[in-house]
């Protein structure tokens, strides 16, 4: 757990940098709507500063996650990120409405307008900023198994294409074409809906505690038996807990052998697992004697 703890050291010091650079693009943006008197740039600046909010609890999330076990929390504090995660899922799902929202009240009251050059450079330099952030954001959260990074990581990508959004907006109204910007703004808001709806999702699986899934369990399996005395694992279950997992894994051993070598090769299963996939934070080890009848039954259908 060791280098758990320090990727989530290093995803909270990436959340910090996050933070500062949404700030200052969101002074950026809501400054260049007022020069340029645009909506829609002055829209995208909050909602540059709305991401401040999520990075916020994302580096809280984080923090308390990687706290060590104590007496009130045996198991570690891992599943307090997935409620910050539910909590970030909600935010993004109701920015998707805001910005869907404003999009058609600019259709229904027909209030178009024509903004200046200055917003359609904002506009870039958020488009490539944000994406930037997302690509670097996913990629640290897909490797620390972090639901509330990952939910931020996505938030960078909405705020991309509401940029997306509001530079073709604005191309659009100086072209003669003002319909352009609110349309583009209900397509953005349906496809945040969509990514907080599936982050929502994530995160109540997390909390039900669902199993790791066939790629996590296969290479458990894989390392158990490659362990010397280990003749078949006859029983694997696993589940999520925030972003780690605890696994319950029943081995067969030679029924001669006596009990300090059942748990030698308990200690080297346990210490296998742990060791090679950071994301385990526990493995329980089961010994039973190997019958061939029932090894050959189980590891066929189970894990074949």
């Amino acid at each position: 757990m060791e280098n758990r703890n320090q990727d989530l050291k290093e995803g909270i010091i990436l959340s910090m940098w996050t933070f500062a650079i949404n700030f200052g693009l969101g002074l950026i943006k809501v400054i260049a709507g007022l020069i340029g008197s645009s909506s829609a740039m002055m829209a995208d600046g909050m909602h540059s500063f709305s991401d401040c909010v999520t990075t916020v609890a994302v580096i809280f999330g984080l923090k308390i996650s990687a706290k060590d076990a104590d007496k009130g929390h045996p198991y570690g504090h891992e599943k307090f990120e997935l409620v910050f995660a539910k909590v970030l899922s909600v935010i993004l799902f109701a920015t998707a409405l805001k910005i869907g929202y404003d999009a058609v009240s600019v259709i229904k009251n027909n209030s178009y307008s024509v903004p200046g050059l200055l917003p359609l450079g904002a506009a870039l330099v958020s488009i490539l900023t944000k994406e930037i952030m997302y690509r670097v954001t996913i990629k640290k959260a897909r490797k620390i198994k972090s639901v509330s990074m990952e939910a931020d990581a996505w938030h960078h990508r909405s705020d991309a294409l509401s940029s997306v959004g509001a530079f073709f907006g604005i191309m659009g109204a100086r072209l003669g074409f003002p319909i352009l910007d609110p349309i583009t703004g209900i397509l953005v808001s349906l496809i945040v809906m969509k990514v907080g709806i599936d982050l929502y999702m994530q995160s109540v699986n997390g909390l039900v505690d669902e199993s790791a899934g066939d790629e996590v369990e296969k290479e458990i399996v894989k390392l158990a038996s490659s362990v010397p005395g280990v003749v078949s694992v006859a029983n694997l279950r696993t589940r999520t807990f925030g972003s780690a997992v605890y696994a319950d894994i029943a081995v067969r051993v030679d029924g001669d052998i006596s009990v300090t070598e059942g748990h030698d090769i308990s200690t080297q299963v346990h210490n296998k697992v742990e060791h090679n996939m950071n994301n385990i934070k526990h493995i329980m080890i089961h010994i039973e004697p190997a019958d061939e009848k029932h090894t050959s039954k189980i590891t066929n259908e189970s894990f074949s």
